[in-house]
């Protein structure tokens, strides 16, 4: 900091912090003669001359406890001395010493610096992406709104062609079914009137040729007027009897309609639900969402997913659950999720949340191929005990369990019971076995019993049903001899439906992984791993 040149006077000397003697300085000894700033502004500790001259040989304690830093530039007092007044003078030691705190000084600012650009960089970044992400779905927002109403109007137009068609067809009818009668008695009066006429031509030349010699003439009219019935006539309808049409058109309907069309459709800001959280799994991905908006009544989530080089996302989940696990992810592929719900009562579904990508890295569990007595799925993840008379452990295609994880087994169908029964690992596979009831593994039986390396533990956790879940978690916890006489000891927990024990598993030697496996006797079990 430099103060205004108006205020300099010429010849002053500006220094920073108290001013001191030449005596004083010396008696500090070197490398004293420059203080840092008190952190209280100008405040600024001063020493008798007994703790100079004690700090001249090897320093104050205080001095060595705290050691002083010196505070920037522009954060140091300073204020001029009067012309010809010097009242600091540095010692050569001090003026050695001083471009170095500068320079680390500088140093440190430059690094302070390059950090916070740094920080301020990845800040315009999550801006940029914040805009892009308004820009983006205000713009798909549009798109879907223009051509929503289009669909809507096309179908509108459409509904009323076809109502009036339907409507005019009714007048056609109505029209050709009325109209036949009228046509037939206007036929039939038509008729009488040609015939009326032709018999008072006939009468008329009668009556002139006169009686005499007329006689024939006046006879044969008279006989042809006697089968003529003159004096009936057709019955013509009166008007209020015939039908009147009319088009009988209700103009609530489109106050009905007005008020349906100006409240269709919203537009949301936010979701209700954004996705909390991704975990990754062997061969899976557990996604986790969560509430926003207070004030949404969820009733049911939907959770969708694809592939981010797919254009098509597809269902996975539907349910009141806020917690999935989807399966059939393959290793180190970026996929996106998102996540709607449906209120309260309502069947429509609120908008979609914000996509959000994940992928695993882990390499998906999968039983042994081609073991006589399971058959597998496509994926090798589901393992089904088949109607062979074969029996033995099924094992892991590799030993793909690692200590930190939580290895996951799911039992879509149960069979027969048997109290062989075992899921749960291993360190290393050993054929011969029927079960994995046996040193070096850990396992849980089908009618919940523990065991650790063949010893059945005195606590049980309950029996696996259809879709029960049994979890390990297998955690390192000391290397080296125990006093039990294992080398290695790894702490498990197993759970099952809501109840779980903890126990040490010790080892001969160390595993950095873990074989995983099962094995039933009697067919019908199957059973999912992740």
């Amino acid at each position: 900091m430099r103060f205004p040149r108006k205020h300099r006077r010429p010849g002053a000397v500006w220094a920073r912090g108290p001013a001191r003697s030449p005596a004083a300085a010396a008696a500090r000894g070197p490398g004293r003669g420059i203080r840092a700033a008190s952190p209280r502004g100008r405040q600024s500790s001063r020493q008798s001359p007994a703790a100079g001259r004690a700090g001249a040989g090897r320093g104050t304690a205080s001095a060595r406890a705290r050691p002083r830093r010196l505070a920037p530039l522009w954060c140091r007092p300073w204020r001029a001395l009067p012309r010809g007044r010097l009242r600091c003078r540095r010692t050569t030691a001090a003026m050695e010493l001083e471009p170095e705190l500068l320079l680390q000084e500088a140093r440190e600012n430059v690094v302070a610096a390059q950090s916070y650009r740094r920080e301020l960089g990845q800040r315009l970044q999550g801006l940029r992406e914040a805009r892009r992400q308004i820009k983006e779905s205000a713009s798909q927002t549009r798109d879907v709104l223009k051509q929503h109403f289009n669909d809507l109007k096309g179908t509108l137009g459409k509904l009323l062609d076809e109502r009036l068609v339907t409507l005019l067809q009714e007048v056609d009818t109505i029209e050709q079914e009325t109209i036949k009668p009228l046509d037939d008695c206007q036929k039939l009066i038509e008729h009488g009137v040609n015939t009326a006429e032709d018999l008072v031509r006939e009468g008329e030349i009668a009556i002139l040729g006169g009686i005499g010699e007329q006689n024939e003439k006046l006879w044969s009219f008279a006989k042809k007027a006697s089968h003529i019935q003159l004096d009936s006539l057709p019955e013509v309808p009166l008007l209020v009897d015939v039908p009147c049409l009319s088009a009988q058109l209700d103009d609530s309907v489109l106050n009905i309609v007005k008020d349906h069309i100006f409240n269709h459709g919203t537009v949301a800001s936010r979701p209700p639900v954004q996705i909390d959280e991704l975990i990754e799994k062997p061969g899976g991905i557990i996604v986790r969402w969560c509430k926003v908006d207070d004030d949404f009544a969820a009733q049911d989530y939907r959770l969708q997913f694809r592939k981010c080089t797919s254009n098509h996302f597809e269902d996975v989940y539907v349910g009141s659950e806020t917690e999935f696990i989807v399966l059939h992810i393959d290793p180190n592929v970026d996929y996106q999720f998102r996540v709607c719900a449906r209120g309260d009562g309502r069947q429509e579904w609120s908008p979609w949340s914000v996509p959000q990508i994940g992928h695993s890295t882990l390499v998906p569990h999968e039983w042994t191929a081609g073991f006589e007595g399971y058959s597998l799925s496509s994926r090798r993840n589901i393992a089904l005990r088949n109607d062979s008379e074969s029996s033995g452990v099924l094992y892991s295609s590799a030993p793909t369990y690692f200590c930190g994880q939580t290895l996951t087994f799911r039992v879509e169908t149960v069979g027969q019971p048997d109290r062989r029964d075992s899921i749960g690992v291993c360190a290393e596979k050993q054929n011969g076995y029927d079960s994995l009831q046996r040193d070096q593994a850990v396992c849980i039986s089908t009618n919940g019993a523990v065991f650790v390396n063949g010893k059945e533990m005195t606590n049980q956790l309950p029996a696996v049903t259809s879709g029960s879940t049994v979890t390990f978690d297998i955690e390192a916890v000391t290397l080296g001899t125990t006093n039990e006489g294992g080398n290695f000891k790894l702490r498990v927990t197993i759970s099952s439906n809501n109840r779980e024990v903890v126990f040490d598993w010790l080892l001969d030697q160390s595993c950095s992984s873990l074989y995983f496996g099962c094995s039933f006797f009697y067919p019908g079990w199957k059973v999912l791993v992740f």
